[in-house]
């Protein structure tokens, strides 16, 4: 994963740190799959920084048990609970770092069944460690619908949501189309007509710049800032024309 700014390395170390931990603890890395942009990030599917980390939690999982194993890792490790979600895995965690300079990451853990989820294990060479992942395809198509389900949920907007989709295509990756289907109601056409429609209303420069300025190296960004918008409604027309009109059974 890359590091736009020096400053950035202790938070990259205290990111891995605590992603070790999870990963050595069997009884909790069974029970959770890696996913969104750190994850991407450290398997060079994706070329920015990324400052949480982000899983789907396994169907059948002990969520009490898993609660207090993940407390012990973040007391092993050096971590404060700063905030917690009452009914989900959702946690602020703060570390020490000097004043002035980022010193929390969120670690979230995701209890949404998605059937058309694929996963499967990848080495994370980073820190050699293996983890059980979202596949490619998996990540680009929910984060298709991370654009809007955000804004359903919390009436927010994430410019990283856009870079990522933007950086997907350019790499020619595809999209789960089932997983779209589950998830939205509605066929991958349909979909991508009503996110390019909220893109082009919703989306701006002020808030691309707001979520990427931190997490690219600053000549990236001003590319970013400029065409991001544009070449993302070039490339879902294009997605759009060759996407199923309708639901498939």
């Amino acid at each position: 994963m890359i590091l736009p700014y020096p400053k950035d390395a202790l938070h990259k170390a205290m990111l891995y740190r605590l992603l070790i931990g999870l990963l050595d603890a069997k009884d909790v890395a069974r029970e959770i799959f890696f996913k969104g942009g750190t994850c991407a990030a450290m398997l060079e599917w994706l070329d920015r920084f990324s400052i949480d980390l982000d899983f789907d939690l396994s169907r059948n999982a002990d969520r009490p048990k898993l609660k207090r194993l993940l407390k012990r890792i973040f007391n092993a490790n050096g971590f404060r609970v700063a905030e917690e979600a009452k009914n989900e895995l959702y946690f602020i965690l703060k570390y020490q770092a000097p004043p002035g300079t980022r010193n929390n990451l969120k670690l979230s853990i995701i209890d949404l069944p998605v059937r058309a989820n694929v996963y499967q294990p990848q080495y994370l060479s980073d820190i050699a460690r293996f983890a059980v992942c979202q596949t490619v395809e998996t990540m680009f198509a929910n984060k298709l619908i991370a654009v809007t389900d955000r804004f359903k949920k919390y009436h927010t907007i994430a410019g990283r949501d856009i870079y990522d989709i933007h950086y997907f295509f350019t790499q020619g990756y595809g999209y789960n189309q089932e997983v779209i289907t589950e998830r939205t109601g509605v066929s991958p056409a349909v979909y991508l007509r009503e996110l390019s429609e909220f893109i082009r209303q919703k989306i701006t420069e002020r808030i691309i710049s707001e979520d990427l300025s931190y997490l690219l190296p600053p000549t990236k960004f001003q590319v970013a800032r400029r065409t991001l918008k544009s070449e993302v409604l070039i490339f879902l027309q294009s997605a759009k024309s060759h996407a199923p009109l309708i639901q498939q059974a």
